[in-house]
């Protein structure tokens, strides 16, 4: 069940946020790209994405900086949460990763939220919903209830449906997916390659349950595929158990790599790991 009770307790993040983040990501920041009033209101210095035009070249004679100008008129920076929604996510106790994943996302509109930024949440496995970008807690309110709602089903398209969404990136955007990334490693990358095309600032949280990341299940076994129903009767050793976590740690190194390559942030949670600590690592970055 995702509530809203563990959102009052981010607010003690809003002090890392103003310290630390504030000037890059989200909140009292001015936006990423100027707007397209004819008054010039000041000025910054040159950000790779910048357009070239705003450069200012009577500034870089003088200074040999480059500097942009910023007009009276400016965009709002979106806050965009993405949590995977197939069947795989539906599992964990007590606590899913579908609701893990649901309560970051729901805390990062949040945080947004309360620095009067826009916030635009979806869902996705074999087709993506959309909520779309507004202000106010009704509207997080009636997000909390229609994730609720959700009965995670189906299979992940995660490269069909990043493809998709980036459609939807009409500016630069602070995006932030939640996902078990149990899928393979070219999805995965074509997906995120999709996602990352306009220069993003984009948080990746792999979210996985204890029994995943640890397994503790030994003896004659029957395995059920969450999204395509197969099942498998195995015995599982010792040297099973080993050879699972090392494919699965080297599956989380490709993901790291692929993120560092699109200068993405990536981060492993298990349903257990406190979520306050995703938020403290994710916004100290």
């Amino acid at each position: 069940m995702i509530t809203a009770d563990f959102l009052q307790n981010l607010d003690r993040l809003r002090l890392i946020i103003n310290k630390k983040v504030t000037s890059s990501y989200m909140g009292r920041r001015q936006s990423f790209y100027s707007g397209s009033g004819s008054t010039i209101k000041d000025y910054r210095i040159y950000s790779p994405g910048d357009d070239w035009r705003l450069i200012d070249w009577k500034i870089y004679a003088r200074t040999d900086h480059l500097y942009v100008r910023r007009y009276e008129e400016e965009r709002n920076l979106v806050m965009h949460a993405l949590v995977d929604s197939s069947a795989s996510m539906n599992y964990g106790q007590p606590i899913t990763k579908f609701e893990y994943g649901a309560m970051l996302g729901v805390g990062f509109a949040y945080l947004g939220l309360r620095e009067n930024e826009k916030f635009q949440f979806s869902t996705f496995s074999e087709d993506i919903n959309v909520f779309q970008p507004r202000r106010g807690m009704g509207h997080l309110a009636s997000m909390i209830d229609y994730l609720n709602s959700v009965k995670p089903k189906g299979k992940s398209r995660f490269a069909d449906m990043m493809a998709k969404y980036r459609k939807l990136l009409t500016s630069r955007a602070f995006i932030v997916v939640a996902s078990d990334f149990l899928f393979d490693i070219e999805e995965i990358r074509q997906g995120l390659l999709a996602l990352a095309s306009g220069n993003h600032e984009i948080k990746i949280v792999q979210v996985l349950d204890v029994t995943e990341k640890d397994l503790q299940v030994e003896g004659d076994v029957k395995l059920k595929d969450a999204e395509s129903s197969d099942e498998l009767r195995t015995y599982i050793g010792p040297k099973l158990v080993t050879e699972y976590e090392n494919k699965l740690e080297q599956h989380m190194a490709r993901i790291g790599k692929i993120c560092a390559g699109i200068k993405a942030d990536y981060f492993v949670a298990t349903t257990a790991t406190p979520i306050y600590d995703i938020f403290y690592d994710a916004l100290r970055k």
